[in-house]
């Protein structure tokens, strides 16, 4: 039998808005289908909107422009950041076709008419530095994500990812990847505290012009 979806937080209506609607039926389709079609694993469905879509949503003001979410998955946080910004304009990238199907089909079934979904790897982007922003989230360690992220992006534009706790120390271990793609302004800022469970790790910087 499938695990129940939690009940929704309160701060969920407040992070979303009026965008509540297609955030509950995005987290009702997750539950619903999401571990069958290996997009969660069998824990998640319990802390579906607290370790996962709030910890995405409340990423939210830091975008604007044109995005791109490299390693989409889910849709965490693609999805739901393009359900709660939809005066952004997200592109999603991910490599599995099973995700891809999927994330195609909740942009349907939720009437978002501000994303786009690509089958492929972020180095496989060959459209040049389109992007004003990339986010990832859960994906892998800076110096393994800089190199197909940060040429996506144009000069003056933003890198924003969702880190957890080490954070500081995937920072140092990336150093000449930063130097490399010539990042500027890189900073950690912690959003969510006093909101969420677990406030959400965000690693910031502006790609060299």
């Amino acid at each position: 039998m499938p695990e129940q979806l939690e009940a929704e937080p309160v701060a969920a209506a407040d992070l979303f808005g009026d965008r509540i609607d297609a955030a509950r039926r995005f987290a009702a389709n997750l539950a619903a289908h999401g571990e069958e079609r290996g997009l969660i694993g069998p824990l998640e469905v319990p802390r579906l909107w607290t370790r996962h879509i709030l910890n995405s949503v409340i990423a939210a003001p830091f975008f604007d422009g044109a995005a791109v979410d490299v390693g989409s998955g889910a849709g965490l946080p693609g999805l739901v950041l393009a359900i709660a910004r939809p005066d952004v304009e997200w592109t999603l990238i991910e490599p599995m076709e099973r995700r891809t199907a999927w994330l195609s089909e909740q942009v349907a079934d939720l009437e978002l008419d501000n994303v786009s979904v690509e089958r492929m790897r972020g180095e496989e982007w060959a459209r040049g530095r389109v992007f004003d922003m990339a986010t990832a989230r859960a994906v892998s360690a800076l110096r393994t994500l800089l190199p197909y992220t940060a040429p996506l992006v144009r000069p003056g534009g933003r890198l924003v990812f969702l880190k957890g706790a080490n954070v500081g120390r995937e920072i140092e271990a990336a150093a000449k990847q930063i130097r490399q793609y010539g990042l500027q302004d890189v900073a950690v800022e912690i959003v969510g505290e006093g909101v969420l469970e677990e406030p959400t790790r965000v690693f910031l910087a502006t790609l060299g012009r």
